[in-house]
């Protein structure tokens, strides 16, 4: 390894501004999501019941869903064709617009719940187009050999924007949704000017590819997606357990009915699960998994799924928040792994629509996490559905172990010789 290359990732300016950005990015999306979910619960609970509103708040999630999905396969063609630095920047732009039109909704008293899903659905459109990116634009800017601290520090952002951002969202809240909605559209465009920044450097973002036709280049991708067992194994592992045993829809029930914390306590639940992640991943940037990476991945899994049937069952804040910091931290395993197996072993002309794949798996388990949290709850309700969740993580990666054997295997998180 040459002494010349800097081994610090924020060494590197281009990588520095990147990382800035998506910690910006972050923290303004979870506290517009506290301010938009607490907004629609709270003008549910005036005409609906409990289940019937968290139902609804579940919808929001399906409203951001609904785009990526349509777009997923088209964005990840469009990072692997063109400067993702320009893509990031109109994405920031099309999210700056999304806030601006959040803070004027929620000046409405009530606001309509119909324009706030319409807007969550514009959003969802400039998230299907930033992340893959935003993914595939990192190890464009670090040398190869430290691309793992690379994506450490990446996991590190995006967990402390996760901390942040529901820690924000629920104390400005507490005052207004508006100042939250406004405070997230102040972030974005900080964001932005991250991203002229990065765009002013002297590097070349625009991957290089044969020129194909657009589906020619969309069925390549997933064609190296279906061969790659591993990695499809680990990003349908995360799609499936979290997608059952996601509890963010059913916080502000827990929050507002079951725990009687309020608008504030409901901000200290959506920051828990971030806590354990931020604090697992940043010993993960120091002492990275070596081994038996499928092994581990599998285990987080497990230790996830038995974190949220304790929460579903907990009516104490301290075991409720002690459940949310241990399935933050195993998923953050989970995460690190994923994204290890993703951004390393991908060849760069084809990380966008790999990232666009897996960036659509990830939307799916939290959007639409979300929105089977709501349905569920509408039957069983919040506890029950929550229950349901956890128990369905296990069985889910009982499963997965059996019909992954290569990912139940796998080993070293390095990149394939060339």
């Amino acid at each position: 390894m040459s002494r010349s290359i800097p081994q610090n990732p924020f060494r590197h300016r281009a990588f520095a501004l990147l990382w800035a950005g998506r910690l910006l990015t972050t923290i303004g999306t979870l506290t517009q999501s506290i301010a938009v979910g607490w907004q629609v619960y709270t003008v549910a609970r005036l005409t609906h019941s409990v289940e019937q509103s968290s139902f609804l708040v579940g919808m929001v999630g399906l409203a951001q869903f609904l785009p990526m999905f349509a777009l997923a396969l088209l964005a990840g063609e469009t990072a692997d064709r063109y400067d993702r630095r320009k893509i990031l920047l109109c994405c920031a732009g099309l999210q700056i617009i999304c806030a601006a039109l959040f803070t004027f909704l929620a000046l409405q008293h009530p606001p309509s719940l119909e324009a706030l899903f319409v807007v969550a659905g514009l959003f969802g459109i400039a998230r299907a187009f930033s992340m893959p990116a935003s993914t595939s634009l990192a190890p464009m800017l670090v040398p190869a050999e430290i691309l793992p601290k690379a994506i450490a520090w990446n996991t590190l952002a995006v967990q402390t924007g996760m901390v942040l951002g529901p820690w924000l969202g629920g104390v400005l809240c507490a005052f207004s949704p508006v100042w939250a909605n406004a405070a997230a559209g102040l972030m974005y465009v900080v964001a932005a000017t991250t991203g002229i920044g990065l765009l002013l450097l002297p590097i070349d973002a625009r991957p290089k590819h044969k020129g194909d036709p657009r589906l020619t280049m969309i069925r390549d991708g997933l064609k190296y997606l279906w061969t790659s067992k591993i990695v499809l194994g680990a990003i349908s592992l995360d799609l499936f357990a979290v997608l059952l045993g996601g509890v963010t829809a059913l916080l502000p029930v827990y929050a507002r009915d079951i725990l009687v914390i309020g608008p504030g306590g409901f901000g200290l639940l959506r920051s828990g699960a971030a806590l354990g992640g931020g604090l697992v991943t940043l010993v993960l940037s120091v002492r990275p998994i070596r081994r038996h990476a499928g092994k581990w991945m599998l285990l987080a899994v497990m230790v996830y799924g038995v974190a949220t049937i304790l929460f579903a069952v907990s009516r104490h804040l301290w075991l409720s928040m002690a459940m949310l910091v241990v399935l933050g931290g195993a998923d953050s395993i989970s995460v690190f792994v994923r994204q290890s197996l993703v951004q390393i072993v991908t060849p760069n002309h084809m990380r966008g629509r790999v990232a666009a794949v897996a960036g659509l798996f990830i939307s799916a388990s939290n959007e639409m996490g979300e929105f089977e949290s709501g349905t569920a709850a509408r039957f069983l309700g919040p506890v029950g559905s929550a229950l349901f969740g956890g128990l369905g993580s296990i069985a889910v990666t009982l499963l997965w172990a059996k019909l992954f054997p290569a990912l139940r295997k796998a080993d070293r998180l390095v990149a394939p010789e060339e």
